[in-house]
């Protein structure tokens, strides 16, 4: 069984910085691609970043600048470094992880951590 576990979400003045982690128990870490993705209530959940197995990364437009994804395939685990931290950035950051298994692709959902980001 696959789990994971986001940490690091807190309240932060504009302009301020973050790291979040996800820490993934089970097997085949390396495996899956991994993505963070946010969700403010009552809106669609929307993909952050995202990480392949070979480390090559993917932006959404409004953090590209911003944020920067990567994984530790020995600790099993992804950050994202969020910096110039902005009012919009608030949300619930999920991790994500997926794989394609043949025509299927499995996937994968943290519980979600909540960054705050106060003016």
């Amino acid at each position: 069984q696959v789990q994971l576990v986001e940490s690091g979400g807190d309240l932060v003045q504009v302009g301020g910085s973050l790291k979040l982690s996800c820490t993934v128990s089970g097997s085949g870490f390396s495996n899956y691609v991994m993505g963070w993705y946010r969700q403010v209530a009552g809106k669609q959940r929307d993909l952050v970043a995202d990480i392949t197995t070979g480390s090559t990364t993917n932006y959404g437009d409004s953090v590209a600048a911003r944020f920067t994804i990567s994984r530790d395939n020995a600790k099993n685990t992804m950050y994202l470094q969020m910096n110039n931290l902005k009012p919009e950035d608030t949300a619930v950051y999920y991790c994500n992880a997926k794989k394609r298994v043949g025509t299927v692709t499995i996937t994968y959902w943290g519980q979600g951590t909540q960054v705050t980001v106060s003016s």
